[in-house]
């Protein structure tokens, strides 16, 4: 829907902001990169239309593969989004680490997910040092320069940062201008622990993307959690992204928002609505309702008695 549209009806729906999706993988239709970048006037009209309803821009969105070895929009498109981000004063940027490709001939991005075979390893080392490492020093430098405080990496398949050791490896190479997106739904799939996994983060969980996943138990059982099936074949996947609730229960998101108090986190919930089966605003409807019951507010004023 238009921006307008969009915006009255976050704020129908008691949202208190919106990240918006910038280049990548989105096809941006809120935001024109190219002619917001450097235009002044252009982002003072954008972010009015926000602040007239008691919105924040929460975040700008760029996510993709921005090492992708034969597609360099890509990795352009995240450094154009930190430059209109620190020009709008938008302190996070949300992305991907990247995936580049296995050796310096190959044109195809390579997810390595086991040491075995040996070229394996090979592959790794290639794609942290003479990719990732190079690549994300010279990011977090434009960062620096461009007054944008936090870069949030998705814990994301077919990245090179996908899951917590990954994330602190790039985290301690290049500085904690980069952090988390912290994404339940991708970790479940992927095996790991949500719960456990914004603790072991800690300070390092910038942003939290609010989006929960269906595991299907009999098809996993026969295919595993590896699925690589249609997208749009919900009975026929191990796995599905899914409205928030529908996946895991109340009480799990319950559980979920204490723990990333219980890690230091008291940002925002920014909720992805992915599922394929329901309508994509009643979808929104829920998710909200359910983080508003679960989510805590208002600051702890707990005090010891003396006694």
């Amino acid at each position: 829907m238009p921006l307008e549209d969009l915006l009255d009806n976050a704020a129908r729906m008691g949202v208190s902001g919106i990240e918006i999706n910038t280049c990548g993988w989105s096809t941006a239709p809120h935001f024109d990169l190219k002619s917001m970048l450097g235009n002044a006037v252009a982002q003072r009209d954008f972010l009015k239309g926000f602040s007239d309803r008691g919105l924040d821009v929460i975040s700008l969105n760029a996510n993709g593969n921005p090492l992708h070895p034969t597609d360099p929009a890509q990795g352009e498109g995240l450094k154009n989004t930190i430059r209109v981000a620190g020009e709008m004063g938008i302190n996070t940027v949300c992305t991907m680490s990247g995936l580049p490709a296995g050796n310096s001939s190959d044109t195809m991005p390579n997810w390595v997910v086991s040491s075995w075979p040996p070229e394996t390893q090979a592959i790794l080392k290639y794609q942290w040092e003479e990719k990732l490492f190079p690549f994300w020093t010279e990011i977090v430098a434009l960062a620096n320069e461009c007054g944008v405080g936090k870069i949030a990496l998705e814990l994301h398949g077919n990245q090179c940062v996908y899951n917590v050791p990954s994330l602190l490896k790039l985290r301690q190479e290049v500085g904690p201008i980069v952090g988390a997106n912290l994404d339940p739904s991708h970790l479940f799939w992927m095996g790991a622990d949500p719960l456990i996994a914004a603790e072991a983060l800690g300070e390092a969980v910038y942003h939290v993307h609010a989006k929960d996943t269906f595991l299907n138990a009999p098809k996993q059982a026969v295919t595993s959690l590896l699925e690589n099936g249609n997208l749009t074949d919900i009975p026929a996947r191990s796995w599905s992204y899914i409205t928030l609730g529908f996946g895991h229960s109340e009480e799990w998101w319950r559980q979920f928002c204490y723990r990333l108090k219980m890690a230091g986190y008291d940002g925002w919930l920014s909720i992805e609505h992915e599922d394929v089966l329901l309508n994509s605003l009643e979808g929104l409807e829920k998710s909200v309702a359910l983080l508003k019951g679960v989510m805590p507010v208002a600051p702890a004023d707990f005090k010891l008695q003396e006694i």
